[in-house]
C-alpha cells in the first residue's frame, strides 16, 4: 500500500466516517448516504477515492430495485512507514510458512485444521494434526496448547542479524465464534519469549474475504493482522514495546533454522486457545511470514 493515496483519502472528515461505519459492518451506498446525511453520488465519490487507495472494496449484489454497491474494510488497522522508497531488496530475508507445516504441535479440543476443499481428518480430535494431509491446511485451530515452525536461514556467515518481524493473522478459539472471547496468545523465538498479545475475541459475524464457500457462517470467519518485532532494543507487538528480548537474546544466527512457537502458556489470565489464517481464509492472503532483516554482503544463489 502506498502512503500518499492513503493520506489523501483520509484527508476528508466523510471518508474517516465512511471508514469507521464499515468497520461496524458492511454496508451499501444507499445506507452510507442516509447514516451520513450526503447526497448517494457524494458517497460514491468517496468510496472511489478509499477504493483507489486500497482502504475499501466493493461488489455490486441484486436487490429490490436492481443491484446495490455493498462496500467492506479491506483492512482492520495499517501502520505507516517513513523507511526509504527504494530500500536494499537483499538485506531483508522472507520466508512464507504455510501454518499447517508445524514441527511440533499440542492441541486440545475444539481444535481442527483445513485446506480450502474441505476438513482434514476428524474435527476436535487432536490425532488429525497428525496426518500427513496437514501440510496442505491453510487454517488451524485449537483450545489451548501450541504450534512450532522451524523456519530456514540461509542468510550469509558474514551478515549481522539486526531485527527479527513475524507476522501472521490470529485470533482465539471457541466453539462456533464468539467476538468478546479474549485469549492471551504468546510468541516464543528459539525458546525466547518475545511478546503476549491478548486477542479480543474469535471473530465472526461477517465472513472472511478469502473463506471458501464451504466454511460455515456459523465458523469463526477472519482475524488480526499482527506483528511480533524485535530488534537491539527489546521486542514489540505492532510497534508497541511489550519486552525486554532483544535480538541477541534470540541467537538467531546465519546458516541456523529458526523455530517460532506460537501458543497460549498454561497459566496464562486468559486461556482462549488461537486460530491461525493461511492465505485461503481470513482477511489476509498471506501465511506466516518470518522476516531478517540484516546487514553484510548477500549470498549469491547457485542452481
Amino acid at each position: 500500500m502506498q502512503s500518499v493515496p492513503v493520506f489523501k483519502a483520509l484527508a476528508s472528515e466523510a471518508r474517516v466516517r465512511i471508514l469507521a461505519l464499515l468497520a461496524e459492518k458492511e454496508r451499501n451506498i444507499n445506507e452510507l448516504s442516509e447514516v451520513l446525511q450526503l447526497s448517494q453520488p457524494s458517497v460514491t465519490k468517496h468510496v472511489q477515492t478509499l477504493e483507489e487507495a486500497g482502504l475499501v472494496e466493493g461488489r455490486y449484489v441484486g436487490g429490490v430495485q436492481g443491484t446495490q454497491k455493498v462496500c467492506r474494510l479491506v483492512y482492520d488497522r495499517f501502520i505507516v512507514g517513513f523507511e526509504s522508497e527504494d530500500p536494499t531488496e537483499e538485506n531483508v530475508a522472507e520466508v512464507s510458512m504455510p501454518v499447517g507445516l508445524y514441527s511440533r504441535a499440542e492441541v486440545r479440543p475444539t481444535c481442527g485444521l483445513a485446506t480450502p476443499h474441505g476438513l482434514i481428518g476428524y474435527l476436535d480430535d487432536p490425532v488429525s494434526f497428525h496426518f500427513p494431509e496437514r501440510s496442505q491446511a491453510e487454517v488451524l485451530w485449537t483450545a489451548a496448547g501450541f504450534v512450532e515452525y522451524v523456519f530456514p536461514n540461509t542468510i550469509p556467515t558474514s551478515a549481522q542479524i539486526d531485527r527479527l518481524d513475524l507476522a501472521m493473522e490470529v485470533c482465539s478459539e471457541t466453539p462456533g465464534y464468539n467476538n468478546e472471547f479474549p485469549s492471551d496468545i504468546t510468541v516464543w523465538v528459539n525458546d525466547v519469549e518475545v511478546g503476549t498479545w491478548r486477542s479480543p475475541g474469535d471473530m465472526g459475524g461477517r465472513r472472511g474475504r478469502l473463506n471458501p464457500q464451504w466454511w460455515g457462517d456459523n465458523m469463526n470467519q477472519y482475524g488480526f493482522l499482527k506483528v511480533w518485532t524485535v530488534d537491539s532494543k527489546g521486542s514489540y507487538i505492532d510497534g508497541v514495546r511489550v519486552g525486554d528480548a532483544t535480538i541477541s537474546d534470540l541467537k538467531v544466527e546465519p546458516w541456523k533454522p529458526t523455530v517460532v512457537r506460537i501458543g497460549v502458556k498454561p497459566d496464562a489470565e486468559n486461556q482462549g486457545g488461537f486460530t491461525l489464517f493461511g492465505k485461503g481464509f481470513g482477511n489476509y492472503e498471506q501465511d506466516l511470514v518470518l522476516r531478517l532483516h540484516h546487514t553484510g554482503r548477500p549470498r549469491t544463489s547457485q542452481r
